[in-house]
């Protein structure tokens, strides 16, 4: 009998084609995601108009896909360690897909409100476990920039929905983008078929075909065999309670500081793509379109998720996202002062790139500290907690603006959460996380002496 140890074949797996199939499919629902979460900024001039609301009553109407987003990602993250991955995300996107379409059917501002809630629910919910799907299936050597190479099809998806929505709106009315985001529910059947489960739930299921396949899969040199016996590392067999283990083995004090650093990073993102437009307005600045906006802010998002994914797969991902949080602070506070518009557009791309990016570098920071059996419900978890600073953003600015004070002192305020974000990384016990004591444990493996063993992979 041969012990098989997926993690080892995994993490020392080279990248093949069964990866970037894993890579395109969840690169394509994050995609889909991130169009079905712009799209309703996109139209929400022509829906207030039709609908004949306020502007208050608008800001309650787009932040309840927040409020979904942060239900969504805390229980179906936890759910998926429970009924396997794929499922969840299926789920998932049946919910943003159906309830986004949904919403262009409706004609007024609670039925409106209540299916983007819905939809929020699969918006937020598909991206913890897209990332734990991504980062569980990732070679070690390049798992931080698969993860945020994935993650930028968040971006992707914002500009598709800018660069498509006044062209569908024109032609065919708001509720027009809103249809099309139902797409998506016809490839239920294909992820179904093509996306792989999780190694934890299928372990625990005892489904040892599925396992033989997905071993050969990551290693095509594995030839299976009668009586292979699949393991896991103990921290990454599948739990009964998954939530209670985000704070055992000293992880606590860091699952804090990750659900810190999330509510920080969070809360900029949606200040900027709230209010950066109307500050630059009054300043005076003439600034084009909204849509270029979008298209430099998004822009700068992928370069800093994929440049800060390259590096933090080359040095410390801890540092890496210190420094990135740094530079939102600093390119942040400076969008306060008047300069040239090119520098104000480069200032705009950078403050992309160290908010909207760094969030989906610290996904991944997230998705490789914890084992692989809570893996969704540490991401979910934090991103549900982050969401609460996504809901506080717009409020907590525009009351701000409301004081009519100096530009470079809004700016100052949506920068200050980026200082704290640091704090709280550069206090994260990086020799808790599971990449560290699985490399600490190979380690002290290599040190021993050999007695007699044959297996090629032994299980730890």
């Amino acid at each position: 009998m041969r012990n098989i140890d997926l993690h080892k074949l995994a993490d020392e797996a080279r990248f093949n084609r069964f990866h970037g199939l894993v890579l395109f499919w969840c690169a394509l629902i994050i995609i889909f995601d991130g169009y079905d979460l712009a799209v309703a900024g996109i139209a929400l001039p022509s829906i207030m108009k039709e609908m004949g609301v306020s502007p208050t009553n608008a800001g309650f109407m787009v932040s309840s896909a927040l409020f979904g987003m942060m239900f969504g990602a805390i229980f179906l993250g936890t759910i998926a360690d429970k009924i396997g991955r794929r499922r969840a995300i299926v789920i998932c996107v049946a919910l943003f897909s159906v309830f986004t379409a949904g919403a262009g059917l409706t004609h007024e501002p609670i039925s409106f409100s209540v299916m983007r809630f819905l939809a929020g629910l699969g918006i937020g919910g598909v991206m913890p476990n897209v990332v734990a799907q991504m980062t569980e299936y990732s070679p070690r050597k390049i798992r931080s920039t698969m993860v945020t190479l994935m993650f930028s099809g968040y971006a992707v998806g914002g500009m598709l929905a800018a660069l498509l929505g006044k062209g569908l709106m024109e032609a065919y009315g708001w509720s027009s983008v809103f249809l099309a985001a139902g797409l998506p529910v016809l490839l239920i059947p294909a992820i179904l078929k093509s996306m792989p489960e999780s190694m934890p739930f299928l372990i625990k299921a005892n489904r040892l075909d599925e396992l033989q396949q997905l071993a050969k899969r990551l290693d095509p040199g594995y030839v299976p065999a009668a009586g292979d016996n699949f393991a896991l590392p103990r921290e990454d067999k599948a739990v009964s309670a998954p939530i209670g283990r985000l704070f055992q083995e000293g992880r606590g004090f860091s699952t804090v500081m990750f659900w810190i650093a999330f509510f920080m990073c969070l809360f900029m993102v949606y200040a900027l793509s709230s209010w950066l437009t109307k500050l630059m307005a009054s300043a005076g600045y003439s600034l084009g379109s909204a849509l270029t906006f979008v298209l430099v802010l998004n822009f700068g998002a992928m370069i800093g998720a994929v440049g800060g994914g390259w590096l933090a797969d080359r040095f410390h991902i801890k540092y890496v996202l210190v420094g990135m949080y740094a530079l939102a602070a600093v390119s942040i506070t400076l969008l306060g002062y008047r300069v040239p518009t090119e520098v104000l557009f480069l200032l705009v791309g950078l403050a992309g790139a160290s908010t909207i990016g760094t969030q989906i570098v610290t996904y991944a920071y997230v998705g490789q500290f914890y084992p692989m059996a809570v893996r969704a419900t540490g991401i979910g978890w934090a991103s549900g907690v982050g969401r609460s600073g996504a809901i506080l953003a717009p409020i907590v600015i525009g009351s701000l603006v409301g004081l009519a004070l100096p530009l470079e002192q809004n700016f100052m305020a949506i920068a200050i959460p980026a200082v704290i974000a640091a704090i709280a990384v550069s206090l994260i016990n990086h020799g808790r996380s599971t990449g560290a004591q699985r490399a600490d444990a190979s380690h002290a493996t290599h040190e021993r002496p050999a007695v007699g063993a044959k297996v090629a992979v032994a299980s730890k």
